[in-house]
């Protein structure tokens, strides 16, 4: 039953990695630290919860904070910065996926695999759904939508620890939104072919 639970664990902390990095890698690693339902201490990933790496993710909080808030909307939706931030999605859901299997001394390679394909889930389902939103907004209405996906990404990563079977609801609601957005880019191609 451990490895079902470190399962769905890992699976919901890799896919709240995808929606956002930093805060919600925080929270698990904070939960960690505290021993509440996620311990990586006596593991190779004990590292996930050193102040060192709780250091590491308030800084990159406040970077991608700041550079939210002072870049312009045009910069942040650059393919570069949209492909670097997945990238550090993808690896730190990994580790997280990876130390969650290893906590109760499970094989932790599958996870690395897992949590980049969990991360990949919650990159490509929210990012585009989060540009969409972006640019039907106000400026000042735009800047808080980066708020609400922190909010949803924390929320599903926390609750992903303390009830791991969440983990299988929010790999299945990011699977969904990338199904609908994928079937809305299709409609949209579809409505320009009968345009010309």
């Amino acid at each position: 039953m451990h490895l079902v639970f470190d399962i769905c664990q890992g699976i919901g902390i890799a896919a709240a990695v995808g929606i956002r990095p930093f805060l919600p890698s925080l929270v698990v690693a904070a939960l960690a630290a505290g021993d509440i339902e996620i311990d990586f201490a006596h593991s190779s990933y004990s590292f996930l919860q050193d102040p060192l790496f709780l250091l590491l993710m308030v800084f990159g909080v406040a970077v991608l904070g700041l550079t939210e808030r002072y870049v312009s909307r045009e910069a942040l939706s650059q393919r570069s910065v949209t492909v670097a931030l997945g990238l550090i999605s993808m690896a730190i859901g990994a580790l997280m996926f990876a130390g969650s299997l290893a906590q109760d001394r499970y094989a932790a390679w599958p996870g690395l695999v897992g949590g980049v394909l969990c991360a990949v889930v919650g990159v490509l389902a929210t990012g585009p759904l989060l540009g969409r939103v972006r640019a039907r907004l106000d400026p000042q209405s735009a800047s808080a939508v980066p708020l609400f996906a922190e909010a949803a990404a924390v929320v599903a990563a926390a609750l992903s620890v303390i009830a791991p079977p969440v983990g299988v609801i929010v790999l299945a609601l990011l699977l969904w939104l990338l199904a609908a957005g994928r079937r809305r880019g299709e409609q949209k191609y579809a409505g320009l072919r009968i345009l010309r």
